[in-house]
């Protein structure tokens, strides 16, 4: 009996090697952070001021040098495929499968070509930026060059300039706490304020009296044509000027309304806002005879010159009109005796309103009842819309929307150039 052949085996298929995905670093560590990750350095500093700042905030990212992965920060596998057909069918399904779950898990992720779109258009401004950077370098010791030889040419123009501007803020500031102290003002202060005010102008005029200064406050122009910087100084010295004049007049009122209360002090908020809208409108009328004198220039020809004098008029005249209309309100408001946010409480309304007042924590004095139908003193109250509009209780509308009130005794700081 003779022996089955043997029954030929197929040797068994070699695994195939495949290299495990690593986990991705996460990008903070490949990228530096915004501020700490960049060495801000004083030498970098000083060569590319601008550059470094911007580094520094975030801007420009840092040059990452080649000791630092690639921007894409992505992986490497390696797959080694069989000869069968069937592996290879197997390893295209399971590469199908890998691909749909890589995309299942990750639905939010760009395209690779989307990607790259998008990192090489912000690469492209962040060397937009940078050589911007740079050029604004290049400029700069030139530019701080030209501003250092621009000072010492008008010198004293710039220190009388920075000085009557200090001045001014500061007598902005003791004008508000002298208002604010209401009956505790002190006389004596309020006159040494006034005289300290009085001599500040008088001393400036006199020092400038040669000058093109005395002119536009008659709404006179200049008798020569002024350069264009001397006439900006004429301009801020006035504005300034004519500023520290309004502050006498409102020290003034302080000295009349000093032991004010109720009726009195709303009087005293009406009478500061009107001298301030009437401040606004001569500051608005003041830097006009200058600049006409200026642009009426005939060396430029008559149709140009004529022709940018109109214009200026004409974009002077759209403010003016803004100006005496908020004039002639405060006037109308000051004429009125009633009240925009209520009137005075009777004595059963302020019984039933428990004869307190929510503001000062004290009895009533000259009680008001607002519309919302809460009492307050009249001195409270009125303190308390010189800021708000609303009810210091309920916070409903009560005050309607009118002109910015200066009872505060402040004085608008910016200045009137033109």
């Amino acid at each position: 009996m003779m022996d089955a052949p043997p029954t030929p085996t197929t040797p068994p298929a070699s695994p195939r090697p495949q290299t495990q995905p690593q986990a991705q670093a996460p990008a903070a560590a490949a990228v530096p952070s915004r501020r700490y990750g960049v060495h801000f350095s004083a030498s970098s500093f000083i060569q590319a001021p601008l550059s470094a700042l911007l580094e520094y905030s975030g801007v420009l990212r840092a040059d990452p040098g080649p000791h630092l992965p690639p921007a894409g920060g992505g992986e490497v596998s390696i797959r080694i495929v069989g000869s069968a057909p069937t592996d290879g069918a197997d390893d295209v399904q399971e590469e199908g499968a890998e691909g749909d779950a890589a995309r299942g898990a990750h639905p939010s992720a760009p395209a690779p070509a989307a990607a790259a779109g998008a990192d090489t258009s912000s690469s492209y401004q962040r060397y937009d930026i940078q050589q911007v950077a740079r050029w604004v370098e290049q400029i700069l010791p030139f530019t701080l060059l030209l501003l250092v030889v621009f000072i010492r040419q008008h010198l004293q123009g710039f220190f009388v300039t920075i000085w009557i501007a200090a001045v001014m803020f500061k007598s902005n500031d003791i004008l508000r706490k002298q208002t604010a102290l209401k009956g505790e003002r002190k006389m004596l202060i309020l006159v040494g304020i006034t005289i300290l005010f009085v001599v500040h102008v008088s001393g400036v005029y006199w020092c400038y009296k040669n000058g093109d200064l005395i002119r536009p406050l008659v709404m006179l122009p200049p008798k020569e044509i002024p350069p264009f910087w001397h006439a900006i100084f004429v301009i801020l010295v006035n504005d300034t000027m004519v500023r520290q004049t309004a502050m006498i007049m409102k020290c003034l009122l302080l000295m009349y309304y000093r032991n004010t209360k109720g009726r009195s002090y709303r009087r005293q908020g009406q009478m500061l806002t009107l001298v301030e809208y009437f401040l606004l409108l001569y500051r608005a009328l003041l830097p006009a005879p200058v600049w006409y004198r200026f642009f009426l220039n005939k060396e430029y020809g008559s149709l140009f010159s004529s022709l940018t004098t109109g214009l200026y008029l004409t974009f002077k005249l759209t403010s003016v009109v803004e100006k005496i209309q908020s004039f002639f309100t405060s006037l109308r408001a000051l004429s009125h005796e009633d009240f925009h946010y209520g009137s005075y409480a009777t004595s059963e309304q302020v019984a039933a309103a428990g004869d307190m007042c929510a503001i000062c924590q004290e009895k009533m004095h000259v009680p008001i009842l607002l519309r919302c139908k809460h009492v307050f003193c009249e001195d409270c109250v009125s303190e308390w819309f010189e800021r708000e509009r609303t009810c210091p209780l309920c916070r409903a509308l009560v005050k309607p929307a009118d002109l910015r009130s200066f009872g505060d005794g402040s004085t608008s700081l910016f200045f009137q150039l033109f």
